[in-house]
């Protein structure tokens, strides 16, 4: 689980307020959706918004957490401009993707899990990617890179900065 990052900019908890006008007319029961509405205004789940949420709904703060904690989905610190998955899965393993996760962590200065600094690039590792004929491989959004190699991380990352 990713550590809850400080705000970089003020939050607007006015944002929140159509998505409390629409999600009263679901009536009870629709916390995860409160909870989905905010995170696609906000980008991840800001503690503020987290309160306003538990104040509007009556839901304790604990339960909100609960649910956000077990919903692989929800987020609690900002996510890069680009999510970079690296795949772990068999036979990306055996072709030395440890290689290439070791690169990323370096390249980008995080962890697995984390966004860099400039809230370019968020590392995350998946089981499988479903490319195996490409292992190993890397989705940058909803694009694929396979067959790498760590001398090649550094250039692949400078087309997304721009």
């Amino acid at each position: 689980m990713s550590v809850i990052a400080p705000a970089t900019s003020p939050i607007d908890l006015a944002n929140l307020e159509p998505i409390f006008e629409s999600q009263s007319l679901m009536g009870r029961g629709s916390l995860i959706s409160v909870l989905q509405a905010a995170q696609t205004t906000y980008g991840y789940l800001p503690n503020p918004v987290l309160e306003a949420i538990a104040k509007r709904t009556k839901t304790p703060i604990s339960q909100i957490y609960g649910v956000i904690t077990f919903y692989s989905q929800f987020k609690l610190s900002p996510r890069g401009k680009h999510v970079i998955r690296a795949c772990q899965g068999t036979a990306c393993h055996v072709r030395n993707s440890s290689l290439v996760l070791e690169t990323l962590k370096s390249t980008l200065g995080v962890l697995p899990g984390s966004t860099t600094s400039d809230l370019m690039f968020t590392l995350e590792t998946v089981a499988c990617i479903g490319a195996c004929s490409l292992a190993p491989v890397m989705m940058v959004d909803n694009e694929a890179h396979g067959r790498l190699r760590p001398e090649r991380i550094p250039e692949i990352l400078d087309k997304y900065r721009g």
